[in-house]
């Protein structure tokens, strides 16, 4: 009886840790986290592809449920946009365009509103960015856009219009990647 019972335990406590974490691709995510006081749960993740190639692991993590984009990109609450990079691909330099490319897309093309926060943003990648690294794009209600690498903070930019246009790199009319967004708002 005691070696039945010590067994349903241990499957029991595989299943509960296996379900704390979400698999996507290589990489793994937490289903939960915790940022500056807030408890924030895993809305939805995917992977961002290119040709074919997965380059990172997104995941979307908000207070609530949420399944408009237009919604989450306005709220003044905080939330974070966690990358995962997967790729050999992915570099500092690459990165910094594809944040160009990514603000020039979610501002349709006019960037002059945001010009040195944008500067200031793309400063923060200033190190090698390489496979395994973790990068957390978070908005803290009352503080601002705060970036990290590897759970070290790289710097913060206050402001809810800073907010509204870096979430809407993924989550805004024209995305990064329309599979990657669909997939972070499934809530």
């Amino acid at each position: 009886m005691k070696r039945i019972t010590l067994i349903l335990i241990a499957l029991v406590s595989f299943s509960m840790t296996t379900t704390a974490q979400t698999v996507v691709g290589d990489a793994t995510l937490p289903n939960t986290m915790t940022l500056e006081g807030s408890s924030l749960a895993l809305n939805g993740a995917g992977m961002r592809e290119k040709l074919w190639i997965d380059l990172y692991a997104g995941g979307l993590y908000t207070q609530s449920k949420m399944k408009n984009a237009k919604a989450v990109v306005n709220a003044d609450e905080t939330m974070v946009m966690k990358l995962h990079i997967v790729s050999k691909l992915i570099t500092t330099e690459k990165m910094v365009d594809a944040v160009n490319d990514g603000f020039d897309a979610a501002m349709n093309g006019d960037t002059s509103s945001l010009a040195s926060e944008i500067e200031k943003f793309k400063g923060f990648f200033n190190y090698e960015i390489k496979n395994g690294n973790v990068i957390d794009i978070a908005y803290v209600k009352g503080k601002g856009s705060v970036a990290y690498s590897d759970g070290k903070e790289l710097g913060s930019i206050p402001g809810l219009a800073f907010k509204k246009a870096l979430f809407a790199i993924w989550l805004g009319n024209d995305p990064a990647d329309k599979g990657l967004k669909k997939d972070m708002l499934k809530g």
